[in-house]
């Protein structure tokens, strides 16, 4: 599978790119707008791209792809990490929506095209992602150009199996790596068009579900997928539902696919591999390897092989395989306690308590203080606003060791998730003030 010589955004010029509430673009006149942005940056390698509009994201990242530079994803958007990063990364040029809607006020008209745009070369770094930080300290992970294609399109051999072609509507951002490969590549390789609203709301994705007129791929988290199914609207059904960034529970797959009248499929991966496998959570356990894909376990977590990586990449995820495409997550390697002689993964226990109706949303970790028997026990975060503390440790009881079991229940309105429905442990911890 080739990964390089790739045209950008290929199809007809009429192909409808980006999709907003007051009109579309096609891809004709997205790319001249991206070719004139490129050409009114200054001469600098690097772009931090903080736009949260889903359009002026895309053609800040076109814009960067077409004048040979990278793109900065930072952990996050504040100040001071986006100070951080552009020390490092100097100089940098820093694009937001202020930025880009200026630009295309005061742009003069040019010329659409109609010609193929030539993609980058294999060795280009496209991108620096970072790790979100949930599992230690953010770390930077460049992407070759060849490197994305190769994932990419095996995401589209997936995507197209449920929508040849269709229109991209998205809760997670676009910063995000999931959002990269969903919202930014599939559309930049692919036949999809991308809806630039980022419906967070039941309602509001109701809204954007009925103003698409055609197919539409929904991409979102477990946490929204919750909420979205609690409000038991009357959803348009899109031709799949996608989810990533947390395990997601088998019950709310179902629940999802019976309410929005459409499959989910489930994609795992890391910002180290982009995603590698996906499942159909509803009715598979077992998560499906990519083609040319090989795992290795190992003790620090899971080697990932790919033809279109520099080298394995270390996941810190263990798996069990069973045969040489599919395999079962067995936790993380900083998620794995080990209590009394017994080892757990904090993601089952948390999926557990997640899973207790009444339960809407939870979390648990490790002390990092030793109870009287020198043993580091651990803490749940529930938002349980219906059940008292014995009903939730009585359900806890039925499928969990008694060493695991949590010895403080703290009481919260809501977690600290980001908006990726992710939680930094410091987070959790500063709960506890």
């Amino acid at each position: 599978m080739a990964t390089d010589g790739l045209p950008l955004f290929p199809g007809p010029g009429t192909r409808v790119l980006l999709h907003r509430a007051q009109g579309r673009l096609d891809r004709d006149a997205f790319l001249a707008q991206a070719r004139a942005l490129a050409g009114r940056w200054p001469a600098s390698p690097y772009v931090i791209n903080l736009c949260e509009d889903r359009g002026h994201f895309l053609l800040a990242f076109a814009a960067a792809l077409l004048g040979g530079r990278t793109t900065l994803l930072p952990p996050s958007r504040t100040p001071k990490v986006v100070a951080e990063i552009s020390g490092q990364y100097s100089p940098a040029t820093l694009v937001d929506d202020d930025w880009v809607g200026q630009h295309l006020a005061t742009q003069p008209s040019s010329p659409a095209t109609t010609a193929n745009v030539e993609a980058p070369g294999a060795a280009h770094i496209a991108l620096i992602g970072f790790t979100s930080g949930s599992t230690g300290q953010p770390r930077p992970n460049a992407k070759r150009w060849s490197s994305l294609v190769g994932s990419t399109l095996r995401n589209l051999d997936v995507f197209r199996q449920h929508a040849p072609e269709a229109t991209i509507l998205a809760t997670v951002p676009s910063q995000h790596m999931y959002g990269i490969e969903t919202c930014v590549l599939l559309p930049l390789l692919g036949p999809y068009g991308v809806a630039c609203e980022r419906p967070l709301f039941p309602q509001d994705l109701a809204a954007a579900l009925d103003r698409q007129d055609g197919p539409v791929i929904l991409v979102t988290t477990p946490v929204h997928l919750r909420s979205f199914v609690e409000a038991r609207l009357d959803y348009r059904p899109p031709a799949l539902i996608v989810s990533a960034t947390a395990p997601l529970p088998r019950d709310l797959a179902v629940a999802a696919e019976q309410v929005f009248r459409a499959p989910l499929m489930e994609v795992f991966g890391s910002t180290e591999t982009c995603i590698i496998a996906h499942r159909r959570t509803a009715t598979d356990e077992r998560w499906s390897l990519y083609p040319d894909l090989g795992l290795v376990p190992v003790a620090e977590g899971t080697r990932v092989e790919a033809p279109y990586y520099d080298g394995p990449v270390l996941m810190h995820d263990h798996v069990e395989m069973s045969g040489e495409r599919s395999f079962q997550v067995r936790g993380r390697s900083q998620d794995m306690v080990d209590i009394a002689g017994k080892r757990a993964s904090l993601g089952d226990i948390t999926l557990r308590l997640q899973a207790i109706p009444g339960v809407a949303d939870a979390a648990v970790l490790q002390s990092i203080e030793s109870g009287s028997l020198g043993v580091q026990r651990i803490i749940a975060f529930v938002v349980a606003p219906g059940l008292d503390d014995a009903a939730i440790m009585a359900a806890l009881r039925e499928s969990l060791d008694p060493v695991f079991l949590p010895r403080r229940l703290v009481r919260v309105d809501a977690l600290p998730r980001n908006d990726t429905g992710k939680i930094r442990r410091d987070a959790l911890l500063a709960l506890l003030d």
